[in-house]
């Protein structure tokens, strides 16, 4: 590559990416005061949808309570982590939220609200799939996520076999 070439491109790519910057920097946040907006809300859901899939209630009314609840646990765990971790969940959420995020780098052509699980699914298994490392890592972190979050609480446990804590027996009073 000559010189010349190998300038252009560098000078394209530090555009590319302040260009982007700036797009992210206006674009609508992830949260706000510690709490979900509601075009992240709507994201989390689809892919609490996408991942939970058949762990989620069949009845629509007892399925938006479980979505409900498990999105107010991924807004506590969430808050409870590190700021830079915290900053880095804002980023990917605001670039997944928008259409271009949406569609370019989840795979996910119908809006979050309208996305039915089977799409967010295989968005999800694609992105796992993914020869590029950020696509992986987007996957790992949304699944992880969702995973942590939604068996955080104890009424979830027997839908994946776990009973529980098993009583410590007191060896003291023998």
């Amino acid at each position: 590559m000559q010189r010349r070439t190998l300038l252009r491109v560098g000078l394209v790519a530090g555009v590319a990416v302040a260009a982007g910057a700036g797009l992210l920097a206006t674009m609508s946040p992830a949260r706000r005061d510690g709490l979900l907006t509601p075009s992240a809300r709507e994201f989390f859901a689809a892919v609490a949808r996408g991942v939970l899939g058949p762990l989620l209630p069949v009845d629509a009314s007892a399925a938006q309570h479980a979505l409900d609840a498990h999105l107010q646990r991924l807004e506590a765990a969430i808050s409870g982590m590190p700021p830079g971790v915290q900053a880095e969940i804002d980023e990917l959420i605001t670039i997944a939220i928008s259409t271009p995020g949406r569609r370019l780098l989840i795979g996910v052509p119908t809006p979050w609200a309208d996305a039915r699980g089977s799409e967010v699914e295989a968005a999800l298994l694609n992105l796992r799939d993914s020869s590029v490392a950020l696509r992986q890592q987007v996957y790992q972190a949304l699944r992880e996520l969702t995973n942590a979050a939604f068996f955080a609480d104890a009424s979830t446990w027997p839908l994946m076999g776990y009973a529980g804590q098993r009583p410590v027996p007191n060896r003291s009073a023998a």
